[in-house]
Order: C-alpha cells, then sequence, then structure tokens
C-alpha cells in the first residue's frame, strides 16, 4: 500500500511546495493530471495551456530524477479523467493509499470541490497551507479588520515590508519613504533601446505539448506559435537572473510606458513563473534587494519589482479569499455592455487596443499597464459586462489565475466593487496613453480631438462615463475635479460628446 498519495496542481509546480514537505520516496507517490476541465472551463488561450502542460511535464521528471515515483496523466485521447475529483479518484483506486495530501488550491472553486474528497475517495484527506505566499488568510483578514471602509494596497504593503524586512533599515525604510512611484511613471525616450531577451526554443517534450494542444484546443483564443517560454526550473531561474542583470535597472523608470511593437520593454515578464511555481517569490526579492545592496539597480526599480509581489500580489490574493464566494458578482456601476467582438480578433481603429489585444493574442501576455489603462480603461468607460470581462482576462493571460485575475477586474480595472481596493476609477482620456506611449501617432482617430467622428474614442468616452456615473461617483473625493470640470461644461457641448460617445458604443457588437 502506498503510504501517502500527493496531488500536484498545476500552479503548484515547486519542489517546496507543503504538499511534499514531509515526501517519503520509498514510500509515496506524486500523482499530476493534465484535465480537459482545466483546460476549458474558460477556453484558455491556447500558450496558457500550452505553457502549464509543457511545466508540469519538466517538474514531474525533475522529481523522477530526484527518485520520487510520479504517477503523471496526460491528456492523450478522449479517455482518461476530465476533473480533479476524478483524478484523485482514479489515483487512489490504483495506488489505495492510507492517505491523500494537496496543497490548499489557488481557486475558490477548486477548495469548494475538495470539500466532498474524503467522503468521495474513502481515505483521509489533508489540505495544507500555501506557504509559498507570505500572508496567510487569517492574517489578512485581521489586517483588513482594522479598516472600516475601503482596503488601500499601500498600507498591507507597508505591513509586508515590516514583516519580511525588505528594502528595511533600523530607523525605518531604505531611502526614508516607502513608495518611489512618482519616479516610475516616465515615458520611454525614442533612442532608449530594450535589451534582447534570452531565448528558450521548446525541447522535445515542449514540443510534445504544443502538438497536443493544436490537436485538442484548436479552437481556442490566441497564437500557439512560436512558442519560446521557460518551462523548466532551470530556464526559469535563468531568466530571473537575465531580468535583474538586465532590465530591472530600468525597469523603474520606464514601467509605465509602451511602445508599438515591444510587448516587453524591461519588464520582468516573471509573473506565470512565480504564479506555476517554477519561481520562488521571496528569492525573487531577495535578488532584486541584493542587487540594489551591490549597486546593481536604483532604489526606485527594485522597491517597484519588490512592491508588486509582496505588495500587489499578495494583495488581491487576500482580496480574493476575503470576499468570496460574492466578489464576482459585485457591479456597482451597473455595466451590462457585451464584450465587443475586437476583444477576440484584434481588430478595431484604436491602434492602442489592436495593440495591446494583438500582442495578448500572440504572447498570452501584456504588462499591467496595457491590462490596466488601455485594454481596462476601455472596459471601464464603455461600461463592460464585469462578468464578461473578468472571463476574458482570466482566459488570454498565461499568468491569470482566478485569485489574480477577479480582483484586478472587479476593483481595479471596472471599480465593479464600489471602491472597496480603488479610492476611485481608474478612467482616463486619450491623453494619458499619448503622454505614456507612441501609440497614437499611428492611429486613425486623432488623440488631440475632443468631439466628433475623428476624435479619439477615449476622450469621449470618458466624459460619458463621467456624466452617467455622476450619481455614485460625484460624491467620491478623488473625482472631485472631474466633476467640477462637468459642471461647468457647456450643456451643448456636454450634449454633443455624449452624442459622440453613444454613436460609438452603438456600433461595437457583442
Amino acid at each position: 500500500m502506498t503510504a501517502t498519495l500527493r496531488f500536484i496542481l498545476g500552479d503548484q509546480l515547486s519542489p517546496a511546495i507543503s504538499s511534499l514537505s514531509d515526501l517519503d520516496r520509498s514510500r509515496d507517490v506524486v500523482v499530476f493530471a493534465e484535465l480537459w476541465d482545466e483546460a476549458t472551463y474558460v477556453k484558455h488561450h491556447k500558450k496558457k495551456i500550452a505553457f502549464l502542460f509543457s511545466a508540469m511535464r519538466h517538474f514531474a521528471d525533475e522529481l523522477r530524477a530526484d527518485g520520487v515515483t510520479v504517477d503523471y496523466q496526460t491528456l492523450g485521447g478522449k479517455e482518461g479523467p476530465a476533473s480533479f475529483s476524478a483524478a484523485v479518484a482514479a489515483a487512489v483506486e490504483r495506488h489505495r493509499p492510507a492517505r491523500l495530501v494537496v496543497t490548499e488550491p489557488g481557486e475558490w472553486r477548486v477548495r469548494e470541490m475538495m470539500r466532498d474528497w474524503p467522503e468521495l475517495l474513502g481515505c483521509a484527506v489533508e489540505i495544507r497551507d500555501d506557504d509559498r505566499f507570505l500572508c496567510g488568510h487569517e492574517e489578512f483578514a485581521d489586517w483588513a479588520g482594522q479598516y472600516k471602509s475601503g482596503l488601500r494596497m499601500e498600507y498591507f504593503y507597508r505591513t509586508m515590508r515590516r514583516k519580511t524586512g525588505y528594502l528595511m533599515r533600523d530607523d525605518g525604510p531604505e531611502g526614508g519613504q516607502w513608495n518611489f512611484d512618482h519616479e516610475n511613471r516616465e515615458p520611454l525616450p525614442k533612442e532608449i533601446v530594450a535589451p534582447a531577451r534570452p531565448p528558450f526554443p521548446p525541447d522535445t517534450t515542449t514540443r510534445d505539448v504544443l502538438d497536443l494542444v493544436a490537436r485538442r484546443f484548436g479552437d481556442h483564443f490566441g497564437d500557439l506559435e512560436p512558442f519560446d517560454y521557460p518551462v523548466t526550473r532551470g530556464d526559469a531561474e535563468a531568466y530571473r537572473d537575465w531580468f535583474i542583470e538586465h532590465a530591472l535597472p530600468h525597469f523603474g523608470q520606464y514601467q509605465d510606458a509602451m511602445r508599438q511593437g515591444e510587448p516587453l520593454l524591461f519588464h520582468a515578464h516573471l509573473s506565470a513563473l512565480i504564479n506555476c511555481g517554477l519561481l520562488d517569490p521571496r528569492d525573487c526579492c531577495r535578488r532584486a534587494e541584493d542587487a540594489y545592496h551591490a549597486g546593481e539597480a536604483p532604489l526606485n526599480a527594485v522597491e517597484g519589482f519588490i512592491r508588486q509581489i509582496i505588495g500587489w500580489r499578495e494583495y488581491v490574493r487576500g482580496i480574493y479569499w476575503l470576499k468570496m464566494p460574492a466578489y464576482g458578482d459585485l457591479n456597482h456601476l451597473d455595466a451590462t455592455r457585451p464584450l465587443p467582438e475586437f476583444f477576440w480578433t484584434g481588430r478595431t481603429r484604436m491602434n492602442c487596443m489592436a495593440q495591446a489585444i494583438g500582442e495578448t493574442r500572440q504572447n498570452a501576455y501584456a504588462h499591467h499597464i496595457q491590462r490596466l489603462m488601455v485594454i481596462g480603461n476601455f472596459c471601464l468607460l464603455a461600461g463592460l459586462d464585469p462578468k464578461q470581462v473578468q472571463e476574458w482576462y482570466l482566459l488570454v493571460y498565461h499568468d491569470a489565475y482566478e485569485w489574480v485575475e477577479m480582483p484586478n477586474v472587479v476593483g481595479m480595472i471596472l471599480h465593479a466593487d464600489g471602491g472597496l481596493m480603488a479610492s476611485k476609477p481608474y478612467a482616463a482620456s486619450g491623453a494619458y496613453i499619448d503622454r505614456m506611449s507612441d501609440y497614437c501617432e499611428k492611429c486613425s482617430y486623432a488623440v488631440k480631438q475632443k468631439a466628433g467622428p475623428d476624435a479619439c474614442p477615449f476622450n469621449v468616452l470618458y466624459w460619458d462615463f463621467v456624466a452617467r456615473n455622476k450619481g455614485k461617483l460625484s460624491s467620491n473625493q478623488r473625482m472631485k475635479m472631474p466633476y467640477a470640470t462637468l459642471a461647468r461644461m457647456d450643456p451643448d457641448r456636454l450634449a454633443d460628446i455624449r452624442a459622440d460617445a453613444a454613436r460609438f458604443l452603438g456600433q461595437l457588437s457583442g
């Protein structure tokens, strides 16, 4: 009899995962399963499926090389388990373990599924905390309990800085302040050239996965090839080291910048590798901090990078588990418009949207400003249905899981939670995109034009959004300036702008 069956999910690809902490190589079996239900409960980007299946297969090989007995169920033909519950039931039937051990999943729906496992499996089931995260559920709930209304990431981040000691001195934060974001919002000068990324061509294992995905998921969103992502621990660590040496020094300064045809610029592109377990978030922070102390990267860049990991990443996970299962149903601004067809094709006259969606189709990736201030800004201004927007963000990005996607969409992008996460909606006209990118130079719309058929849609949609949501947003202190401007606006001019917005929105097809 197998002593313990240890089930590894596709985003738990770490030898230090809690479910493997007391692994007995002589008696235990580690189980993996590529599952149809998990690849299709939303029709995930083809590259996302390929990335995770390949990373899973490589991690299984890593464990085998370390003397671990592995039971790996590949997704071949239509036979085999479709769901997590079916996979573990079949594995228990094969191995007859005394117990099953699994690390808590990142998503609410899977955790709910596991509630039935003891009865279903007929053996003891132990669900362990996911200690790859620095802040547990109870700890986050205790922090959130101090506040009566909004839960601001900045205050949580300071708590995590004190807890971890990253960039801290005895007398307070390194550099005398917690946040250097004011230094991290520069547009990218034309003469600045982003560093060339290292290549990670597919090996035989990845090539087999690419063939599988092309065969079984050919109708899913996105381009499958070229595929050039790290899928092994060694390659992921090499990519991390490359970022810290070559891109981190300019990451802070230009992290909000966008340039046509260059989707990565100085961004780390490590989020998918951290979220699936190939990289350790603590190790990434320590190495970035070491680069600062060695004089190899400036404080604003290192602080911004660490904030994304111990601040933002931990914070959105905390919000998710604190507010589920009702959080995904929130719709404070009563947005109901269906998702336009161009979100799937990328074909639109708005060049910024065409670029951001096109790069998402190609790469299963877009950086945070493209996600928030281009695509997300459009979703907010156009009043797109939060459920449809959530599904889109979840399926198109290879670093997206519900715990990270949902709070970002519901709280940050759509203000659908009424201000729990963000103190104001992240709404902006075309001027912001023009300042932070070169997209507007090549657009058929005129970013300087405020009304009329050739005006940038973001301009007319912005004022339509402000006017449309006056009843719910005018009391927000951070919206005081736009509502003061709206009050001074000539009524006829506002009527023309809103008519232009109505015409534009009327042309969108769901």
